[in-house]
């Protein structure tokens, strides 16, 4: 057993996969060893895979760990002199992807443990191969992490996010202030979605800081027990962390103008008189929500024409005037919100194509009403339509 490693240190190691071996001493700088067993542990995993280590959500933990370590040896010309002539597997030949600027703000100490060796104690006679800083954090919060047993709960909140985000109704931002975490905000760290469901009571730190304990959800089905600034430093060692934006936050009603935004909008509601079967079936319930910044009669002033509006006439149920507005972004809201009561049909178009209206909803006309109110008080967001009740259903519940 490797001096200074328990029997228990030794059986944990291993269940890690990572080996704890003694280098002997060479003729190399204590620098030198320490950046080439850095790269040996990236070489003996491109043994054991049969590939360089890649990036990706999809990977292992410590493939996306060995990836960033080889990207950073890849940016080094220092570091490329050394290992240039052990590199048998060409892997310094890569494009680095790691932000250089993070390289630059460590000194070669710091940098190395990020590269994933330490230095005995007695200098260079004895080089242990152990867990890089960034190893052990990772290591860490993986063993901090617990099944999360009602992520059933959860598990539509994750699944709005991603389509907000694919509707561009939700963005990503930088990670800035510790203000930014609060209960109810959605964030990407280690390149997993994070819900923040609870915040604690307030404490002050042994060091006069302030925190809170939070419990944290993962789109993977786990959850976490942490620290409010331990989120907030894993979002900022995180060169990809990321805070993801409120639906209502600008530009849909936003204080100033940009592309695609206008002085005034309308949402108009319509009723088919379609003789389709389906359509006279579901007539009362049945409506197409829409948003112009033009006159809503002129918008429908050839419905008939157009396989839109079902190839058929239609009457305007009801109107919603609302001040400036981005008319894409706010379509895709409420297209969002009824998504579960949207209408599966296909017709054909004049030229005999198949098509299949996507504005059509099987929603009451004081629901929309109600959906409205809460677009204008911005507490939409809490909300999911449920055709089952008729009803927004909060969130969770």
């Amino acid at each position: 057993m490797a001096r200074g490693f328990t029997d228990e240190d030794e059986a944990l190691l291993e269940e890690l996969g990572i080996e704890v071996e003694t280098s002997k001493k060479t003729g190399r700088s204590a620098r030198d060893e320490r950046i080439i067993a850095g790269f040996e542990e990236i070489q003996r995993f491109v043994d054991q895979h049969g590939h360089a280590p890649q990036h990706g959500e999809g990977r292992d933990i410590f493939e996306r760990l060995h990836a960033v370590r080889l990207d950073r040896l890849r940016a080094l010309p220092d570091c490329r002199a050394v290992l240039e002539p052990l590199d048998r597997q060409g892997l310094l030949a890569g494009v680095a992807t790691a932000l250089k600027s993070a390289t630059n703000e460590l000194d070669d100490d710091a940098l190395l443990a990020e590269l994933g060796v330490d230095l005995a104690e007695d200098g260079i006679t004895e080089l242990k191969h152990v867990r890089s800083a960034a190893d052990k954090r990772a290591a860490e919060e993986i063993a901090n992490r617990t099944v999360c047993t009602d992520f059933e709960t959860f598990k539509p909140l994750f699944a709005q996010v991603r389509k907000d985000l694919d509707a561009g109704i939700r963005q990503t931002r930088p990670f800035q202030t510790m203000a930014e975490i609060k209960k109810g905000e959605f964030f990407i760290v280690s390149g997993q979605i994070a819900y923040v469901s609870e915040v604690g009571e307030e404490f002050t730190t042994e060091y006069e800081r302030r925190d809170s304990r939070l419990r944290v959800i993962y789109d993977n089905g786990t959850e976490s027990d942490v620290l409010l600034r331990s989120l907030q430093r894993a979002l900022h060692r995180d060169g990809a962390g990321r805070r993801i934006t409120d639906p209502v936050a600008g530009p849909l009603f936003a204080g100033e103008v940009e592309d695609g935004d206008l002085e005034s909008g309308t949402i108009y509601v319509l009723r088919s008189k379609s003789d389709n079967p389906t359509v006279a079936a579901h007539r009362d319930v049945l409506h197409k929500i829409g948003v112009t910044g033009g006159d809503v009669l002129k918008r429908i002033a050839n419905a008939k024409l157009d396989a839109t509006f079902l190839l058929a006439d239609v009457e305007v149920v009801a109107t919603y005037k609302l001040s400036n507005i981005n008319r894409t972004k706010l379509e895709n809201l409420i297209h969002r919100i009824f998504d579960s009561a949207r209408l599966d049909i296909e017709i054909k178009d004049r030229f005999g194509q198949p098509v299949v209206p996507r504005e059509w909803f099987l929603v009451p006309v004081f629901m929309i009403d109600e959906a409205v109110e809460r677009i204008k008080d911005g507490t939409i967001t809490n909300y999911h339509y449920d055709p089952k009740t008729a009803s927004l259903v909060l969130i969770g519940k």
